[in-house]
């Protein structure tokens, strides 16, 4: 075999290992910041790719909005002794004759027991007919009474308790301590009263939401606020359904990280450092500090805020940019709020990329040389 025919078969091989280079994909954790720059309206995409500042960030940073409606916050309070459909009635009749009609022979009082109010607010009392107890309280209600009888048995003197029945409570499940259905009385008419009857909370406090279902309409508001702000604090109405939930929202962290992973907020408000951190921090040997992005779908308000431009009525495609080498950088990633469904994408740092190229490369290049070297004649 001549000189140049041995040359020609390397230079063969190397330029066999180049094709097989560029044939064939590096693996890698995701696009490249360059790629993800493409995908700019600037450029080949439809997202729009915003460097994050401090303007940025106090335009983005919108809280989580949660608090309970109007309807539920202006509702009165329930006295603890009214009558509602559903209540048990105890009544006790005293009459001053020695035979009277409800009293049995020898005595001069009848205790009727378990009288409970049916689901249009009545109750039938022998001789007084049907009457409409629900909305009353027991003193009105014993007042009532006393004249329907008062007809046919001279000065009867009648007292009347109500107990607890259900018509008047409501339902707390979830993260409380005891969970089951509980009566609205006087010391548990508010939502926290009535939360504390069930035991308090088994979650944290800071992340703790209450969420109430009344009339097929569910608001919600965070644990903490309804003992902070009392207007929060609301009366509650029988047949109210009470949830105590850790929050639910969630957002992922893909690249070069500690670990990839979907993780959960821990606390109300989560900056890009603190989701960043809860992941193991940027990896040192892969991670492009310039490149850490989160994806986004922006609300309208915020984007037109942010653009300057238009009137978005959708939701708009945005991708947050922060380099923590700039001298603001680690502050900018401070003060920028994760929110809800957020995905936080890091890049690998371009020598890392061109690193692992050059490792195939060598190994195609290798495996090359081992192929020609089969192929040699002993």
């Amino acid at each position: 075999m001549t000189a140049k025919t041995i040359m020609m078969g390397r230079r063969m091989a190397l330029l066999g290992a180049f094709s097989a280079l560029a044939s064939c994909a590096v693996s890698r954790d995701g696009p490249s910041k360059a790629e993800i720059f493409e995908g700019s309206v600037q450029r080949a995409g439809d997202a729009h790719i915003i460097l994050v500042t401090k303007r940025v960030s106090r335009a983005a940073n919108q809280p989580e909005a949660l608090g309970f409606s109007h309807a539920l916050r202006s509702g009165a309070l329930l006295g603890g002794d009214t009558i509602r459909p559903g209540d048990t009635i105890r009544l006790n009749v005293y009459e001053n004759v020695p035979e009277g009609l409800l009293a049995p022979a020898g005595a001069n009082n009848a205790i009727v027991e378990e009288l409970q109010v049916d689901d249009a607010g009545f109750i039938f009392v022998p001789y007084a007919g049907r009457i409409r107890a629900a909305g009353q309280t027991p003193d009105a209600l014993r007042r009532i009474l006393t004249r329907s009888l008062d007809e046919q048995t001279p000065d009867p003197q009648v007292v009347v308790s109500r107990a607890q029945g259900d018509g008047a409570t409501v339902s707390v499940a979830g993260g409380v301590n005891a969970q089951g259905v509980y009566p609205i009385t006087r010391a548990s008419n508010r939502l926290s009263a009535m939360i504390a009857t069930a035991g308090g909370i088994g979650i944290p406090l800071e992340t703790a939401q209450v969420l109430v279902t009344r009339s097929g309409r569910q608001d919600s508001a965070w644990l903490q606020d309804i003992y902070s702000h009392p207007g929060l604090d609301i009366a509650l109405r029988g047949g109210d359904r009470i949830l105590v939930r850790q929050d639910q929202r969630a957002f992922s962290v893909l690249g070069a990280t500690g670990s990839t992973n979907r993780m959960t907020f821990d606390t109300r408000e989560l900056s890009a450092i603190d989701a960043l951190a809860m992941v193991g921090g940027l990896d040192p040997l892969r991670a492009d500090p310039t490149g850490v992005f989160i994806f986004r779908d922006e609300v309208p308000e915020v984007a037109t805020e942010i653009l300057g431009i238009g009137q978005f009525a959708t939701d708009v495609r945005f991708v947050y940019v922060l380099d923590l080498t700039a001298p603001t950088g680690m502050f900018n990633a401070r003060d920028f709020k994760v929110r809800d469904g957020d995905t936080i994408f890091v890049t690998e740092a371009p020598a890392v990329l061109w690193a692992r190229q050059i490792a195939s490369l060598t190994g195609t290049i290798t495996a090359a040389g081992a192929v020609r070297r089969a192929g040699r004649p002993e």
